[in-house]
Order: structure tokens, then sequence, then C-alpha cells
């Protein structure tokens, strides 16, 4: 079965550009372009997209807008096309927020690898989306019930890793919105480009108890912050002189991305041990499998986000049947789950 695509932007240029990319394979089939949110409507009736590509600045109706009521009124895997910008970057995160599956950054002159490494990477996120549950995902929202956690108190040297690919940013917001400013550090790594990823730090800033910033080249890791991975670096956690410290390098690609839940987890696994807690959430492939499974065999408890919950059951799915997770668990619950750990910890120490 191809994969129908609507591809919605004002460009004609960019509307040629994206149907020519996706239709490359021959898995994925555009059934129909659109100028604006206006005329987007009457097409996704009309045609049944399983996947609507969709930009944010058009005429007649923002594209955050339509998103907003597309969600509401006939939830549609979206991946946004986007600017990279300060401004394009915010507004992207937002419509992460609102329910979109991923997105891309508009190609420029300089985009690294050029015009078809760009539509590798755009035909690779059309195919997760399609496999995306957003029906799902706006269902368990409204049902989700909501625990305070009090306490993730651990003993000093302990760690939370966090790794994510599609569906993500969502993901981890929910989990570092529910842990409490005494957890030990947290580090990240989601897949997403450079000139993202320290807006998307900032927005969790703003969202959580913790301190969230993008990690820098030795910088330390201290209790009650977390660390996201910086675009296009992978970030690895060492030990010196007695404490814990990110380390960045653009050394190559490691489970086909850079960042690298893998690369992340393994240097954790390494450091840490049994003082570290991690978990796999939502993301298609493979990538963070292995490196949890090292975790779980150097003693770390570990838990990967379930089908239900996940947006794209990819990622998690294959750390569980490697055995790379203690237990599987809705995502709801995974702070508490990582927080209760990191409590059994403290009382052991």
């Amino acid at each position: 079965m191809s994969i129908k695509v609507l591809v919605v932007d004002d460009s004609a240029l960019i509307r040629e550009v994206l149907s020519r990319m996706l239709s490359r394979d021959g898995d994925i089939v555009v059934v129909g372009t659109a100028t604006d949110p206006i005329d987007a409507r009457e097409k996704i009736k009309a045609l049944d997209p399983d996947v609507v590509t969709l930009d944010i600045e058009m005429p007649n109706m923002n594209g955050l807008a339509f998103l907003e009521k597309l969600m509401r009124l006939r939830p549609t895997p979206v991946v946004m096309v986007s600017t990279l910008t300060k401004k394009g970057a915010s507004e992207t995160l937002l419509a992460l927020e609102l329910g979109a599956v991923d997105f891309v950054a508009k190609p420029s002159a300089e985009f690294e690898g050029g015009i078809e490494a760009f539509g590798a990477g755009l035909r690779d996120k059309i195919r997760a989306a399609a496999k995306s549950d957003v029906r799902g995902r706006a269902i368990g929202r409204a049902d989700a019930p909501r625990m305070s956690i009090k306490t993730a108190a651990a003993p000093n040297g302990a760690l939370i890793a966090l790794g994510a690919s599609t569906g993500g940013v969502e993901a981890i917001r929910t989990v570092l919105a529910e842990l409490p400013a005494d957890c030990p550090p947290v580090v990240i790594a989601q897949h997403m480009p450079a000139g993202f990823t320290n807006r998307f730090a900032a927005r969790l800033d703003e969202l959580c108890a913790l301190t969230v910033v993008e990690a820098a080249d030795r910088m330390p890791l201290v209790a009650g912050h977390a660390y996201v991975a910086r675009g296009d670096y992978h970030l690895r956690v060492e030990r010196s002189s007695g404490q814990l410290k990110a380390r960045l390098a653009q050394d190559d690609l490691a489970s086909g991305h850079r960042p690298s839940v893998d690369v992340l987890f393994e240097s954790v696994a390494r450091t840490v041990g049994p003082l570290a807690v991690g978990a796999i959430l939502t993301g298609m492939g493979r990538d963070g499998a292995r490196g949890l499974k090292l975790m779980r065999d150097a003693g770390a408890y570990t838990v990967g986000q379930n089908q239900a919950t996940a947006l794209v059951y990819g990622m998690p799915r294959v750390a569980f049947e490697e055995g790379a997770v203690v237990e599987q668990a809705p995502l709801e619950a995974i702070a508490g789950r990582l927080a209760n750990a990191l409590v059994r910890l403290k009382t052991a120490a």
C-alpha cells in the first residue's frame, strides 16, 4: 500500500520540489497539493491523505491555526516544513505541541549533504508519520491521570538518561514536566537537526521545574538540571575530577543519527553504571536499544514507553524485544517509575 500525501505550501517551487522528492522511491504518492489551509481543508476531505506536509507561513490562515483545527476535528499525521530561523524553530516546536508528528527544515543553498539528503530524510519522516497513532495520542492525552511526584532524590553520582525520535519532543516534555527539582542531572538525546535544539531546551525550561539547557562541551552535570544534546553533535557523559560532565563531538553518525541515543546510553552505561536510570521513548528505527541494553547489563533501571502511548512504537519495541528494558510503561507513568527507582537507590545507599 502506497502512502498518500497532500503537500500544503503557498510556494509553487516548494510544492514542486517536495512532490518530486516524495515520489522518488515509489512507496509514497503525492495525491494532491494545496496553496493554503482553505484549499487544504477541501482536499483533505476529498483525497483522504495518510500524511499532510504543512508550511507555517501561508495566506488566508496561519499554518498553526489550521493545524490546531485539523488535530481537533480530524486528527491526521502532519509533518511540518519549517524555516531554519529562531522564529521558525519556535513556531515548529509549537506545531509539535499542537500535534504535528515531525518536521523538516526547508533546504537552503548550504544544506549539508544537498537536496538528495533532504529528500531521503523527508521520505523517512513521511513513512514514520504514516505509522504514527495521532488519534490514539489525542485520546490518551485526555484520559491520562496525573500523579504528583514529591521527590526523585538520589545518591551522588546518579543520572537520568532519556532518548527519543519521532514524537519525542512532546514525550520528553511530558516526562520532564513531571520530574521534581531535586532529581539528579538528566541527559537527553532527541533526534533533531542543528538550529532547533537550543530553542527546544529553552521551551522545556519554560515548562519544567528543572533548569533545561542545550549541552555544551565539558559542562558539569548538576542536580536539578537537564541537558539536551546539541543538533548534529553526539552527547556523551564522562567523569572528570570526580564530576560528571557532558562531552560533545561530531564523530561519525551512529545508528544513522547524530545525536545518537545509542552513543549517549553507551557512555552512561560505562560511566555511571548502576547509579543510572534510563527511558527510551517514541521513535522510528532501533537507535537506543543497544545502548539501553548496555545500561541494563551495567545494573541500571531501564523503562520503555509502551505501544499504547507511543506515537511511533519503533525504538521502544526494539528495546523491549532485545531485553533492554526492565519494564514498559505508559508515557504518563515513566517519570514516576524513574523517580521510584532513584529513591530505591537512595535508600540502598
